[in-house]
């Protein structure tokens, strides 16, 4: 069968964190800095994103009232506010009512499946699939895989094959690659002893938070191998996704390839 490709792009964001700073230390008042186009909130937002990528507060860690941290940075307390805000729409940190402001986790809530955006035909639910470890490998990077993760060709990669079940049926064959100087230790056997997301394993395990993500998405005719794991006949057509991920400050972090098999369900976006 043959399929017409049908391309688009998808990007998991809502933050873009590029921008200079112009309050370079929270000692720094605002009135010192250097000039800069930028609000003053979305500075703090960004030396706030700062803070989370060195892991000043982890994953699940309530951080500082807006008070404590107005004071540390010299601002009024509803720049604070307004800063935070800008944290939370981007979810990179949840708010409790009456408990305080939480870095965010892929180890709770809804944040465990935020970038799975499969969903069954008759539900908008997410859904928790099954998810079984193939191969856990290393390879030197190529060219085009180092362009994609800024590192240098022929570093070592981390290379995952996962299949991913729902309902006792193959739904998603997951191929992924890391860049193992950052993922030092990661192999089958610590695969396998972790029993959630794997976004959360990243975060707690090596301090990688996934942020965002812009994925290519195009339907395929499924190879052979791949049919072979899903368990469905050769040539069927498939999803094939293609994702880059990100971290804090848009450090890319994983190259991820989905094989998609939507006979009975979708692939759910939400543009805004």
């Amino acid at each position: 069968m043959t399929l017409d490709k049908v391309f688009f792009i998808v990007s998991h964001s809502r933050m873009n964190s590029a921008t200079p700073f112009a309050i370079t230390d929270p000692g720094q008042s605002p009135s010192a800095a250097q000039a800069s186009f930028d609000p003053l909130y979305q500075q703090i937002s960004k030396l706030l994103t700062r803070e989370l990528s060195l892991g000043t507060w982890g994953p699940g860690q309530m951080i500082p009232s807006e008070m404590e941290l107005s004071q540390r940075y010299r601002v009024s307390q509803g720049t604070m506010r307004k800063a935070i805000d800008s944290l939370a729409a981007a979810q990179l940190v949840v708010r409790r009512q009456g408990r305080g402001t939480f870095v965010a986790s892929h180890d709770t809530g809804p944040e465990q499946f935020r970038f799975l955006r499969l969903r069954r035909n008759q539900g908008a639910e997410p859904l928790a699939p099954h998810s079984e470890i193939l191969q856990c490998s290393r390879e030197r990077a190529s060219s085009e895989m180092a362009r994609q993760l800024q590192i240098k060709a022929a570093d070592w990669l981390v290379f995952i094959r996962r299949r991913l079940s729902v309902d006792g049926r193959g739904a998603v064959i997951d191929d992924i690659w890391l860049p193992a100087q950052r993922f030092k230790g990661l192999n089958a056997e610590r695969l396998a002893a972790h029993s959630g997301p794997l976004y959360s394993l990243f975060e707690v395990v090596y301090g990688v938070k996934m942020v965002r993500a812009s994925e290519k998405l195009r339907a395929i005719n499924a190879p052979a191998a791949i049919a072979n794991l899903l368990d469905i006949e050769g040539g069927q057509p498939v999803l094939l996704v293609d994702r880059l991920s990100l971290g804090y400050e848009d450090r890319p972090v994983e190259v991820r390839r989905g094989y998609y098999h939507t006979e009975h369900m979708h692939y759910s976006s939400e543009l805004v």
